[in-house]
């Protein structure tokens, strides 16, 4: 039964106990966030430790139902979003999510490797729980298995590209180039691998190896048998994901040929641009000089690396105060290599809680030994600032306007990865790309994001190419045609066109929110500007969108829109471009 809720509670109070309640329950997800005192404990992602979580998320909403109505704004948002958190989470584990969970880049299989690279280093009590980790690792495994042979049982099984993936991963995990294997000398830099900590490590090291070897195998030989060869997942399933990732409905049909419409219109843009690199080129071999030119390329992981983090510092002390009020936590910024195994895209994991740890923007190397840089500035406003590092830090840093629930567990891919997108384009709007060929990387960035409509959706959907488009048309999709989009059309090496559209197949409607998600925000942005006429502040509106922190777009809409300044004399304007540097 769940307990009574005191008189004085208040969705805002409540929030901070499901925060605590569910952290119990997701130790891993309590790491990331940034929630103390479960660093050494790991889920139970067998069947029954989905009941168990479920019972929990119930009894959660329970309590929020009879709270009395408030007239105190962000109580009334703190109750919306935990109302729709609590559902969702709610109807995944109903749906059976957890039965299917595992992909190429962002299942229960990657966040139990990924954890590690968020954990402390830098004492020996943090030692102690990486070691605790990695000697039990063995526990979460087991259990992530037991609810995929209960899918397997059900026949709700994943797609065998994906299992294939995540073979890969694990083996790498297991071999001579595992991130774990990496440990042992980061403890003994670190001074801590006295008094048996070294020999405890080691040996935690192996085991962990060996389970993910273990689970590779079960893949290989207990799993992939009863795969099934289809990789798309219908309309049902997909319009599901896509009004969770996006907190809003949409017409499929209508967003797989406003992708086209995108794809063929960047394009073009491209072109232009490219005339101002190499007059007379031809776009491919354009592209092939950024590529491979030394004087266009980092020399090394390590001149990447710096290269990357100057830019968003450079970034972030120029646009404090103009365009954005940026809350002094949040004015450090790291970014590092990420370890191989995994996907080839780069991430961002935001700051802990308390701070302590500072966000950061992770770049997968892959085999890479050339870093092409025309490419990767937008990626780095995108991952970093003044994208996921602005949005995340600043709903962390919200704490008297945002619950805790909002600020550490809620995120909509719509509006986090939409805003990441919309950063590129203002950063290019603003004056940031001072190259023509960074210029080109960020076209090809939305490029890239738009290809990620059309194969998204025509994958999944069983759509064909329009036929007024000469790119094979009227073909139906699949995976090998993404992958030749991909190569051809947005212009990736064959390694990344492969991990990304494999990620889409395995990922259903995540991959359209950054461009649609960019589309909505554009459009909310030019409603805000009709409504506050000559009142219009760039700064106001971003401060109305990061400031609302993550919610779906129908809801971010409302929030931004309500309230806003009445019209003055004259006609709003756009900032003027920054000069090239």
């Amino acid at each position: 039964m769940p307990r009574p809720t005191p008189a004085a509670a208040t969705a805002f109070s409540l929030s901070s106990e499901i925060v605590d309640t569910i952290a119990a329950l997701r130790p891993v997800s309590a790491t990331y966030q940034g929630v103390p005192g479960y660093d050494w404990a790991w889920d139970d992602y067998s069947p029954s430790g989905a009941a168990v979580l479920r019972s929990a998320l119930k009894g959660c909403e329970a309590r929020l139902k009879p709270l009395p109505a408030s007239n105190d704004r962000w109580d009334r948002l703190a109750r919306l979003v935990a109302a729709e958190f609590l559902r969702q989470e709610i109807d995944a584990i109903d749906e059976g999510d957890p039965l299917i969970d595992l992909n190429n880049i962002a299942s229960t299989f990657q966040s139990i490797r990924q954890v590690f690279d968020v954990m402390d280093t830098g004492s020996a009590a943090g030692w102690d729980n990486v070691i605790e980790r990695l000697r039990t690792i063995h526990r979460p495994l087991a259990g992530y298995r037991a609810s995929l042979e209960e899918g397997k049982r059900r026949g709700r099984v994943v797609a065998r590209r994906q299992v294939r993936a995540v073979m890969s991963e694990g083996r790498t995990h297991a071999g001579d180039r595992s991130f774990f294997r990496t440990l042992p000398d980061g403890l003994r830099k670190a001074g801590f691998a006295d008094g048996g900590r070294g020999a405890a490590l080691s040996a935690a090291v192996e085991h962990a190896c060996a389970q993910f070897a273990a689970f590779a195998d079960w893949l290989e030989r207990g799993y992939l048998p009863a795969a099934t060869p289809k990789d798309g997942v219908g309309r049902a399933r997909y319009l599901r994901n896509t009004r969770r990732f996006l907190g809003m409905d949409i017409d499929p049909i209508e967003t797989y040929h406003w992708g086209w419409g995108e794809v063929r219109r960047i394009e073009a843009a491209m072109r232009a641009v490219s005339q101002e690199i190499k007059p007379g080129a031809t776009l491919e071999q354009v592209m092939h000089l950024l590529k491979t030119d030394p004087a266009r390329c980092a020399s090394s992981p390590e001149d990447f690396r710096r290269k990357m983090l100057e830019r968003q510092q450079r970034a972030l002390a120029d646009l404090d105060g103009r365009h954005f009020d940026i809350p002094k936590p949040i004015k450090k910024i790291d970014v590092k290599l990420a370890p191989p195994g995994g996907a080839l895209a780069a991430y961002y994991v935001q700051p802990t809680e308390d701070f302590s740890r500072t966000g950061t923007v992770w770049y997968p190397t892959g085999d890479k030994t050339v870093f092409p840089l025309y490419e990767e500035v937008s990626t780095a406003y995108h991952e970093g600032f003044p994208g996921h590092h602005l949005q995340c830090g600043f709903q962390v840093a919200l704490s008297k306007q945002l619950s805790r629930l909002h600020r550490l567990m809620v995120w909509y891919p719509g509006y986090g990865e939409g805003w990441a997108l919309y950063a590129e384009q203002l950063m290019h709007e603003l004056g940031y790309f001072e190259k023509p060929e960074y210029v080109l990387g960020m076209y090809n960035a939305q490029l890239f994001r738009a290809c990620r409509v059309v194969i998204d959706i025509g994958s999944h959907l069983g759509l064909t190419v329009p036929k007024d488009e000469p790119w094979h048309k009227g073909e139906p999709w699949s995976y090998e045609l993404g992958v030749e989009m991909m190569e051809h059309r947005a212009h990736m090496d064959h390694e990344m066109a492969v991990s990304e559209v494999t990620r889409y197949l395995g990922w259903p409607g995540q991959a359209i929110s950054y461009k649609v998600g960019q589309r909505e925000i554009l459009r909310l942005r030019e409603d805000f500007k009709k409504k506050a006429g000559s009142a219009f502040r760039l700064k106001e509106f971003h401060k109305r969108v990061v400031g609302s922190g993550p919610v779906g777009l129908a809801l971010l809409r409302r929030l931004v829109l309500t309230d806003v300044p009445g019209p003055k004399r004259g006609a709003a304007k756009m900032p003027k471009r920054r000069r090239a540097a």
